[in-house]
Parts: C-alpha cells; structure tokens; sequence
C-alpha cells in the first residue's frame, strides 16, 4: 500500500518509473537483523543509531518535503519512525526516493494565472522589482524582452511567480544505484546482497503464480 501511495504521489514528476514493491521486499531482507531487537521497531535502516537518512528526509532540506505525500508529513516524526514498523518502512521508502531523485531550482509560475502591470520607479532594477512585486527576474524578462534597460514611467508586466526546489527526472532505481546513493557504500557488499534477495523474492513470486 505505502509503494503504491507514493507512486502516485510521485507519477506526475519528470521520468518517474514506478517502483516495485518487490525492490522495498528485497532492502527488507537485506536489512532486518533477526537479533537485533532495534529492528523489532525499524525493519529498515533508517533511524536506526547513527543513521543520518531520517533527520535529511524530515528536515526538508534535501527534497524530502517533495517527496513524502501530504498527509504523511507531521505523521512522520523522529520519534514514530524509530517505534513503528510501519512508519518506519514509509520512512524509508520515502528516503530511497529521495536519494533518487534529481532535483533543481527553477522558475515556478503562481496559481494567480493574472497580468498585472507596473511603472518603473527611479533607481528601480528588475531584481528589486521582482522581490517586491512577489515574481522572478526570469518572469519578468519574459513577458518583457525590450525592456534590456530600465526607464523611469516605463511600464512592465508580470505574473506571480517563485524560484522553488522542483524533482527534475529521476536516477534508475536498480541495485548499483540504490547501495550508492540509498546505502552509501557504507556496506561494500549491498548491491550484490540486494542482487541475491531480489531474484529470491521474485522467484517467490514465479512460483506462487504458477501454482
């Protein structure tokens, strides 16, 4: 369920591949430590002790506000990932995600699809213009592509606009790319343990089918 909720969430982004739950099955098995008991609360890595992936993902700084659907943001906290099973799988499918995602700054139009004018003041630039007029330099070059200099009563026009963190396409979600940038190489043999717990679980499923 929590796979197919983030497929969603994440469909509409640039290049997404939906991933497969087997994938998340597979980091499960890699992962959970039978006799360990943090893994009783945490079948996956993250917010174990000295794990860094569960402040990034929560602190919204590295794309995890992108990332994590609506109405799990505030359910998920440093505290509930560490004592629930189950929050602590969204966790981390949630960071793996986000690790493999590519993300970029870019010119963001507003809901507001309005043209508003307005008159260039002396000592006006377009930067001091797009910061009190709630827009971006690139919109308003844009919508006005003679206006290369600046003369006081000239009339510009723009629409509501903002520089925002966007996903911009995706990395393969396969096992090399997922022990680089999921695990980081902090277990040199991951992707070949993934590799392995990965073609078990989907020869689970072949046989189950053909059952």
């Amino acid at each position: 369920m929590a796979v197919n909720e983030y497929n969603l969430h994440l469909r509409g982004t640039s290049g997404y591949v939906a991933l497969d739950w087997q994938i998340i099955k597979a980091i499960l098995w890699v992962e959970t430590g039978a006799h360990n008991p943090q893994w009783n609360a945490k079948p996956m890595q993250i917010g174990v002790s000295g794990d860094p992936g569960l402040a990034s993902l929560l602190s919204g700084k590295e794309g995890g506000d992108l990332i994590l659907l609506p109405g799990w943001k505030g359910r998920l906290t440093m505290s509930s990932v560490r004592t629930i099973a189950a929050h602590n799988i969204r966790a981390g499918i949630g960071y793996l995600l986000m690790r493999m995602a590519k993300f970029e700054y870019r010119n963001v139009p507003g809901a507001d699809p309005k043209v508003y004018e307005i008159a260039v003041k002396p000592g006006d630039s377009l930067d001091k213009m797009a910061k009190g007029q709630g827009t971006t330099i690139e919109t308003l070059r844009k919508l006005n592509p003679t206006a290369a200099v600046l003369r006081p009563g000239q009339v510009l026009t723009y629409r509501k606009a903002s520089i925002q963190k966007v996903i911009a396409g995706w990395h393969p979600i396969v096992t090399t790319f997922i022990a680089l940038r999921y695990n980081g190489r902090r277990d040199p043999n991951y992707a070949r343990k993934l590799d392995y717990a990965l073609s078990s679980v989907r020869k689970g499923k072949a046989a189950l089918c053909a059952q």
